[in-house]
């Protein structure tokens, strides 16, 4: 990762439209109008909402839209802060600086697909249906909810797509019935965002399924993350500076404490921004983002949580 990676965009809030309960959609464009950087479905952004406070958030609109950026939020009234941010200052006019887009949950051509979102995990899944179905592609979307005035887009999909579209209110139906849906493989793939707990059912049912079938994005980590213990020296090659990292503070954290600016966003291995290019050394991954094929090459880590198995490390930063 480069220091020129660091820009962003100067964007306003175009429109702000409430979708859900507690979920609302913002449209971000340039002051001046004009096209804006090309994405596709599965893509995020990072939203600077104040000092220190970046977060990153899914791209739910049209790619062939050039001139707009839409993505939804939904207020978590006892997050971390950005949600709070976005839902009481993000209105109509107000500017703020966005880095991306980036594309760590690509959809990958195939004939089938099965779309699993629980909550506000429909964001990334939306263009994805959009995009499956132009392709003429074989698709199912099974969306569940809380309630389903919590559920973003819910009518909307079901209006346009009709019963490709199944929707699941816990309050009203329960929880998804996930044994019935990957109790066999289809020969097609499985796409799932969402809470935690519906991801790791989600992964426990697609166990008997291809290698390579199933493909997550999570917004939380999957597991708590453990205490960073152990001292490492790591080696920043495009810096030309060497930074011992003793137990307690993550690479991340040692980095930016020598002065070396780092892309970051959720600081939990969730969203892939800091993820950092290894030349030497073996990482020990501690996030919930990248593939086991991913972690076996050991040529990338996300350095906001993961550690090291060797004495040292050496980044490309």
């Amino acid at each position: 990762m480069t220091v020129g990676e660091l820009t962003g965009l100067e964007l306003v809030v175009a429109r702000r439209e409430p979708v859900a309960t507690g979920v609302v959609v913002l449209t971000l464009c340039r002051p001046g109008g004009g096209d804006l950087p090309d994405w596709s479905p599965g893509a995020h952004v990072d939203l600077e909402l104040a000092a220190g406070l970046v977060r990153p958030y899914s791209l739910c609109g049209d790619p062939a839209e050039r001139t707009a950026l839409e993505l939804a939020v939904q207020l978590e009234p006892d997050g971390r802060g950005g949600s709070r941010h976005v839902h009481e200052h993000l209105v109509p006019g107000a500017g703020v600086r966005v880095r991306g887009p980036r594309n760590n949950f690509p959809l990958v051509t195939a004939q089938r697909y099965l779309f699993i979102a629980g909550g506000i995990g429909i964001t990334p899944i939306r263009p994805m249906v959009a995009a499956a179905d132009a392709a003429g592609a074989d698709w199912r979307l099974v969306y569940g909810g809380r309630s389903r005035a919590s559920m973003a887009f819910a009518d909307a999909l079901r209006e346009k797509y009709g019963d490709r579209v199944s929707l699941h209110s816990q309050d009203e139906t329960g929880l998804l019935d996930l044994a019935g849906l990957l109790d066999r493989p289809s020969g097609g793939l499985v796409y799932c965002c969402g809470p935690a707990a519906l991801i790791d059912a989600v992964q426990q049912g697609c166990q008997a399924w291809p290698a390579g079938s199933l493909h997550v994005e999570r917004f939380t980590p999957s597991a708590e993350v453990g205490g960073v213990e152990g001292t490492v020296e790591v080696e920043l090659v495009l810096s030309g500076r060497t930074v011992t990292v003793p137990p307690g503070t993550s690479i991340l954290a040692a980095v930016e404490g020598a002065g070396v600016q780092v892309l970051s966003s959720c600081r939990e291995g969730t969203c892939g921004t800091c993820e950092t290019a290894v030349l030497d050394g073996v990482p020990e991954h501690r996030d919930s983002l990248l593939t086991e094929a991913d972690r076996a090459a050991g040529d990338t880590m996300l350095i906001c949580v993961s550690r090291s198995r060797t004495p040292r490390l050496v980044l490309e930063l």
